[in-house]
């Protein structure tokens, strides 16, 4: 055989992918769609975590196709998954409740213990959101220190995964808030924005800053409300989230106005309204 030909036959070995001894193997896996899925669902939870609910149901629609055509069972529970916070976002309460629902059954049918949990999570996480609306302070009470049993049960599941983690634990701040117990809601929410911070989900983390903000306010430490505030327009600011910014800056406002400093009240709500109007809401 002449050097050409030699050549040409290795050539033509690794074009084909035939089983030359210098080829590698190939896999017979086909993960396209599978891919695609996840950069539509990644766009989805961007845009709602801005909160562009439309769009992200546009995207997040396209994600729940995908996975139901390549019959992914972890992509199906996590689209459902989230689905529901969008729903429940848009004030969609009780389609969101049952996506969840939804989403825990397939999730503990497919052998997904912890995406399961996740589902648990954020269903306990949006219940602990509405008793804002209970006038029953007892009743409350009772609620919460359920959901914070339960969280704390769901932390131990979802343990080895940091995104699940910091969903729980922020859920738990919440619970602990409405129990009053403000030091250890501060504590849970901490870990969520480190956890998050540490991932690079920097919207997320400043979110968890914005709610240690809302508990040292309620505790009426304002001082230190108005510190949290900054590390959460300082994490917005660099992933260029208006809608985050915005509220930040609202919220700026009021706890300037609780503590009776007027003049930086108005100041942070014109800001406020600015940063809305810039983002077209």
């Amino acid at each position: 055989m002449t050097k050409f030909n030699c050549y040409l036959l290795l050539i033509t070995c690794s074009l084909l992918t035939v089983s030359c001894s210098s080829a590698p193997p190939r896999s017979a896996d086909v993960y396209s769609n599978r891919n695609l899925a996840i950069r539509q669902l990644d766009l989805a939870n961007h845009n709602a975590s801005r909160g562009q609910y439309d769009a992200a149901m546009v995207f997040l629609e396209e994600a729940r196709r995908l996975a139901l055509s390549t019959d992914d069972p972890s992509l199906r529970v996590r689209t459902s998954i989230s689905r529901g916070s969008i729903l429940f976002a848009s004030g969609r309460q009780a389609e969101a409740f049952r996506e969840w629902e939804a989403a825990r059954l397939e999730a503990t049918a497919s052998g997904e213990p912890l995406l399961a949990a996740l589902a648990r999570i954020n269903a306990i996480r949006a219940s602990v959101i509405l008793l804002d609306d209970e006038p029953d302070a007892n009743a409350v009470a009772a609620a919460a220190a359920e959901y914070r049993n339960q969280l704390n049960r769901e932390i131990n599941i979802v343990r080895s995964d940091p995104s699940a983690s910091a969903a729980a634990y922020l859920a738990l701040g919440l619970a602990e808030k409405q129990l009053g117990r403000f030091a250890d809601a501060e504590s849970a929410v901490r870990r969520s924005a480190d956890l998050y911070e540490r991932n690079l989900s920097l919207e997320n983390a400043a979110y968890g800053w914005y709610i240690i903000a809302s508990i040292r306010s309620v505790a009426g430490n304002y001082e230190q409300a108005l510190e949290a505030l900054r590390r959460s327009i300082n994490l917005d600011r660099r992933t260029e989230n208006g809608y985050g910014l915005a509220a930040s800056w609202q919220a700026m406002g009021d706890v300037y106005q609780r503590a009776g400093q007027t003049e930086e009240s108005q100041a942070a709500y014109r800001r406020a309204a600015e940063i809305s109007r810039a983002i077209g809401r």
